[in-house]
């Protein structure tokens, strides 16, 4: 296999792996939850971390410039956007990195907005830090084509919650588990209320290298000066290298106040990455677009293949085509498998998804699916769903 033409490995190769998605279930369940790929590490990566071992090359994390010349390298080739690279920061990873965020800019007991249905762990780093948490979810609009994305945000709901106090919005921009893109207008807009009313807007695009070629991805901070003024991006090469392991994730900013408020963040935001990580990642950015390009392909062919899959066994699951990543929203209402879908299929069909509640009080009847992974893999997936009916 070359980084021309990357797939998955059969199940039996991935039942050796030591990460929590093969060790988190008995050996019988077929796990399609955690987001990690099930597809062998680009090449630079693999060179960068052979080479490191080979050389004994594990102390401390120091200076990597790299990383910041890489990450400027493919903004600039991916989206047109230009960073400036001093403003470039590292931390452990994306969830470490919104939390210490938040708390050189925000108080106990601040108000933070999020949108939910979001990704889980949202939830866990406003508990952390202590913020009063307000929801403005989205909502979902009839369509007649799953290739639409049906899951729209209110911005004058937005408006009013700015309007009422609020310190910070998370934004999860692409959007898991809804594999929705926001619109340069949407975008635009959010960055211009932030700035009237004082708002602090952090954009986790931890997604960003995976959105599809139909599709444009936006970064927060390129929208515009406003944007600049109130915008923090946190990202990742893990998500879209399929390195979450090796701990390594971005803070970016492109305003000096901004700058000077981060620059408050203790000395240990960086030191607690990992230099394997911060290596792999530097590589990934600099060297991993053909990769990179190749998963993409694969990712929405499977995306299409489980839209197929569900039409023909069980038509009754909705599901719109996803713009970016790896993960389906499935809506199981119609299956009437009780309180918690996800529970039930674990335990009748021995397959593994994450419970919609997670992501949202209102979306307890969905579930996520992780389909970067075999077509074999995911046929079986859903033939263990028709079993447990």
């Amino acid at each position: 296999m070359s980084d021309n033409n990357v797939v998955a490995p059969a199940l039996r190769e991935l039942l050796t792996h030591s990460s929590e998605k093969w060790r988190g279930f008995p050996a019988d369940v077929l796990p399609l939850p955690v987001m990690e790929m099930d597809f062998p590490i680009a090449q630079p990566i693999r060179e960068v971390l052979i080479e490191m071992v080979n050389h004994s090359d594990l102390g401390y994390l120091g200076p990597v410039p790299e990383l910041a010349d890489g990450f400027a390298s493919f903004c600039a080739t991916r989206w047109g956007w230009e960073i400036d690279k001093s403003q470039v920061r590292i931390a452990a990873d994306v969830g470490v990195g919104c939390v210490e965020v938040l708390r050189v800019f925000t108080q106990p007991g601040d108000r933070i907005l999020i949108n939910s249905p979001v990704y889980q762990n949202f939830y866990s780093w406003i508990n952390e830090v202590k913020l009063e948490k307000v929801d403005i979810p989205f909502t979902k609009i009839e369509s007649q084509s799953d290739a639409v994305n049906p899951w729209m945000l209110d911005l004058d709901e937005v408006e009013k919650a700015y309007a009422s106090g609020i310190k910070v919005h998370l934004l999860c921009s692409p959007h898991n588990p809804l594999g929705r893109i926001y619109s340069r207008a949407e975008l635009t807009r959010i960055a211009e209320m932030a700035k009237k009313f004082g708002v602090i807007v952090i954009s986790d695009e931890i997604h960003s290298p995976l959105v599809f070629k139909s599709h444009e991805f936006v970064p927060f901070l390129s929208v515009s000066e406003a944007a600049r003024e109130v915008g923090i991006t946190v990202t990742s090469a893990s998500k879209g290298w399929n390195i979450a392991g090796l701990k390594s994730a971005l803070i970016i900013s492109q305003n000096v106040g901004i700058d000077e408020v981060l620059a408050l963040m203790p000395p240990a935001v960086k030191f607690r990455s990992s230099i394997l990580g911060a290596f792999a990642s530097a590589a990934a950015f600099k060297e991993g677009g053909r990769w990179l390009d190749s998963v993409l392909g694969t990712l929405e062919e499977n995306s299409l293949m489980v839209r197929d899959l569900l039409k023909s066994k069980i038509p009754s699951v909705k599901m719109h085509l996803p713009q970016s990543s790896y993960v389906a929203w499935l809506d199981l209402t119609s299956l009437n498998l009780g309180e918690n879908p996800a529970q039930t299929l674990l335990e009748r069909g021995k397959v593994a998804f994450n419970a919609g509640f997670m992501y949202g009080p209102q979306s307890s009847q969905f579930v996520r699916l992780n389909y970067a992974t075999s077509p074999t893999i995911l046929t079986e997936a859903v033939d263990r769903i028709v079993k447990s009916l």
